[in-house]
């Protein structure tokens, strides 16, 4: 019998409950180098929180001349959903068990259909989902998503997405942004929780984008005004832990996503925490968002959070 383990954040104490002594881990794969990397970080973080990682692989049957031929099965198998979904639960929980210690290693859960609903509709039942970025970039994955993204923008679940290149170490090196929203606030107890586990240090940043001002309002005075905004919301929310978070503001003339990509490249980071606001539709595919922004383009993994309610 499984005992799903789902969360709650209490902001009054800024802590993560979970209703189960278990940390529950998604990881879509797809059999890719990408995901394996999925795999491989996933291990790292059920290590840190003695959680278990279940692989998740979603099957769309769209021709018989892709998966079957792939795996090395007969296209007849390709006819009866039932047949193929347990050589794909094999093959799943064989290159699962190369990247996770067994005793971490739950069975895996095969879906059939759109992967990016799939894996949101799955995650509900878990506190993480860990997964890869394909890495598209450009116009055409602008214009075309991926499931990852579609992952990050939409599930209630935080969502963790790595790269190849991702080092995660023991995840003691943390980037956390914040723009002062309420719904920033809902990131800051998943960094915490971490740096508690790890022992390591937090990176709190502010930027302040002049691009965001009118040209009468690009005072420096603001500089001092969110310095001391920002020490007091390092206070509030990181008193007893204060010497391990070092806060900065970035006063920038870029976008806040650029300032944050440029902040990145002269740090080494092992994970960056930040939320999302989760926007649909025409207004994010026209203009993203930053969390979009930074996974397109930085090879640090990013742990978003989504602050918005199911149904909201």
């Amino acid at each position: 019998m499984v005992f799903w383990a789902n969360y709650s954040i209490n902001m009054s104490s800024n802590s993560i409950k979970l209703k189960s002594t278990v940390m529950k881990i998604l990881v879509p794969i797809d059999f890719s180098e990408r995901s394996k990397k999925a795999l491989e970080v996933a291990d790292k973080f059920a290590e840190v929180f003695n959680g278990m990682v279940t692989p998740y692989y979603s099957h769309l049957p769209i021709s018989e001349l892709d998966e079957p031929y792939a795996l090395g099965m007969s296209s007849k198998m390709y006819q009866k959903f039932e047949d193929l979904e347990q050589t794909l639960h094999d093959r799943a929980a064989d290159i699962a068990a190369q990247f996770i210690a067994s005793e971490r290693l739950s069975t895996p859960v095969i879906g059939l259909g759109n992967a990016a609903q799939g894996i949101i509709d799955t995650s509900e039942d878990f506190d993480y989902i860990i997964m890869s970025s394909h890495g598209r970039t450009g116009f055409s994955r602008l214009l075309l998503g991926s499931v990852a993204e579609k992952v990050l923008r939409l599930a209630h679940t935080p969502v963790m997405i790595v790269e190849n290149e991702s080092e995660v170490g023991k995840f003691e090196r943390i980037l956390l942004t914040t723009d002062f929203s309420d719904n920033a606030a809902f990131a800051y107890p998943y960094a915490r929780k971490i740096i508690e586990k790890t022992g390591g240090t937090i990176d709190l940043i502010h930027v302040l984008s002049f691009d965001q001002f009118d040209e009468k309002e690009k005072d420096l005075s603001l500089r001092k005004i969110r310095e001391e905004r920002l020490k007091l919301l390092k206070r509030e929310h990181f008193n007893d832990i204060v010497k391990q978070v070092h806060e900065k503001v970035i006063v920038t003339q870029d976008t806040p996503h650029e300032a944050i990509y440029n902040h990145v490249q002269k740090h080494d980071y092992n994970l960056i925490v930040m939320a999302t606001v989760g926007r649909t539709g025409i207004n994010y595919l026209m203009m993203g968002s930053t969390t979009a922004n930074l996974v397109r383009h930085v090879k640090t993994a990013i742990l978003s959070v989504n602050p918005r309610k199911p149904g909201s």
